[in-house]
């Protein structure tokens, strides 16, 4: 079994669960047009009429679903580029969003808003960890788990959160695995 059949496999164990990805505008080449060209369920996360090189950067929330033609290209294309990350849930898109959207903005010591681009696997496999249980509250939410890409490029890293604790399992995608 190849990396992206594995990766599928791991994104969509069931029917149950709904899998959606937060991806980088910034990150990710012709994001738009392949949300135009494919036509996933999907929101900005930023509100409002964007300007059109924001629009282009901005965070997007995607429903994706089992052997669709989006989640087949992101699948094939995204692994190892730092694209955004993976959540599974049973909340729906608009829940979702509200949800992402809460923790878009931080503010340092001094109280001067920050963008906090958690959306970046970079950045949420370092931040997660250092989470006590009010953070973790909040940044899961109704997600039941976080699915990063590891610095490796080979192996995803599933979040979950258990009684108040933090959960990390490593999945390497690899022939064999």
């Amino acid at each position: 079994m190849d990396t992206s059949q594995q990766l599928h496999q791991y994104l969509f164990p069931d029917d149950e669960i709904n899998v959606f990805a937060v991806l980088d505008g910034a990150s990710v080449p012709d994001l738009l047009a392949q949300l135009h060209e494919h036509q996933p369920d999907h929101v900005c996360l930023y509100r409002g009429e964007l300007e059109p090189g924001l629009a282009e950067a901005a965070p997007c929330l995607i429903q994706l679903k089992p052997n669709f033609e989006f989640s087949n290209w992101l699948i094939e294309n995204g692994q190892g580029k730092h694209w955004g990350i993976f959540a599974q849930s049973y909340a729906d898109l608009r829940t979702l969003r509200r949800h992402f959207r809460s923790f878009l903005t931080v503010h340092d010591e001094g109280g001067r808003p920050l963008l906090f681009r958690y959306y970046d696997p970079r950045v949420m496999r370092k931040y997660l960890p250092t989470c006590n249980a009010k953070e973790l509250a909040l940044v899961f939410g109704s997600v039941e788990s976080y699915l990063v890409e590891d610095e490796d490029a080979v192996s995803m890293l599933r979040f979950t959160r258990d009684a108040r604790k933090l959960r990390l399992e490593k999945k390497l995608l690899s022939d064999g695995n």
